[in-house]
């Protein structure tokens, strides 16, 4: 199992940080040795292609492909996705000016429900994109998990990372369950340690299955409100990179990820945000 992606597609518009998102794309495709596809949705001008052109020599990037797409813009994405098979789409965080927060606008909350691939959301773009040396990874459960995981060490292995933080969660079940059995202060801190410990376990027996041998790996189990607790803890890391797995489409976006509270993330993005998706699935 490995975390790489073949190919990288890049949402770009004409805006002022369509350069610095070129050149976090860039960045990623020389990283993973991947295809660099960008898709535009509006009219396909020459003075739009020289544009193009000229972001791209500013950056560096030689190798690439444009696709030129008129319609809604999350539609006209995401079928671009479909038909170049785009494994990693990446797209840029918006600023909320009236707050002074970074969060993810309508156009890529869209995206990120409806995906079939990876999405990559940059967060405060840079024309000369620092290394991902602080990498949290939720391992809460979910089809896409092992996945997610195995990405987190593949980007910290191409990226020299310091630390990838595996995140766990104690389940309030098993907490509230042994509260109400009546234990004593040192018997439900036993039953807590005995919850983390398996919680340990669980994340030890994925990372078996990928290969992890020259990373450092911190595995870190939260207890209490989901997405706030997850939150605080990529903060208090300053993380460059939150690397979560796709959740299960039958439930609505907020519930599936973190199942609580996800808009202590979205409301002001702490870090770039990707979420694997490798289910293959291909929209129509």
């Amino acid at each position: 199992m490995n975390g790489s992606f073949r190919k990288i597609g890049l949402a770009i518009a004409f805006s002022p940080t369509a350069e610095a998102l070129l050149a976090e794309a860039a960045r990623l495709a020389s990283l993973f040795s991947s295809e660099l596809v960008l898709i535009h949705v509006g009219e396909k001008e020459p003075s739009s292609e020289r544009q193009i052109d000229a972001m791209a020599k500013n950056v560096q990037l030689d190798n690439y492909k444009i696709i030129w797409r008129n319609g809604k813009p999350e539609k006209e994405i995401l079928r671009a996705c479909t038909e170049e098979q785009i494994d990693l789409l990446v797209a840029g965080a918006l600023k909320k000016e009236n707050m002074l927060q970074r969060y993810i606008g309508s156009v890529a909350r869209a995206i990120m429900r409806k995906a079939n691939c990876s999405v990559y959301l940059v967060d405060n773009p840079s024309a000369q994109p620092k290394p991902i040396q602080q990498i949290v990874v939720n391992a809460e459960d979910s089809a896409h998990i092992q996945e997610a995981i195995a990405s987190a060490c593949s980007i910290a292995e191409h990226n020299k990372s310091s630390w990838v933080h595996i995140v766990r969660e104690v389940k309030l079940m098993g907490l509230t369950l042994a509260a109400n059995e009546q234990l004593t202060a040192d018997e439900y801190s036993d039953k807590k340690q005995s919850l983390v410990r398996e919680e340990i376990h669980a994340v030890e027996n994925i990372l078996e299955n990928i290969p992890h041998a020259n990373i450092k790996i911190n595995i870190k189990v939260l207890s209490g409100k989901s997405g706030y607790e997850l939150r605080k803890f990529v903060e208090r890391k300053n993380a460059d990179l939150l690397i979560v797995g796709a959740p299960d489409r039958k439930f609505s976006f907020f519930d599936r990820v973190f199942r609580h509270d996800l808009e202590y993330i979205f409301a002001d993005l702490p870090c770039h945000l990707l979420v694997v998706n490798r289910k293959g699935e291909r929209h129509g």
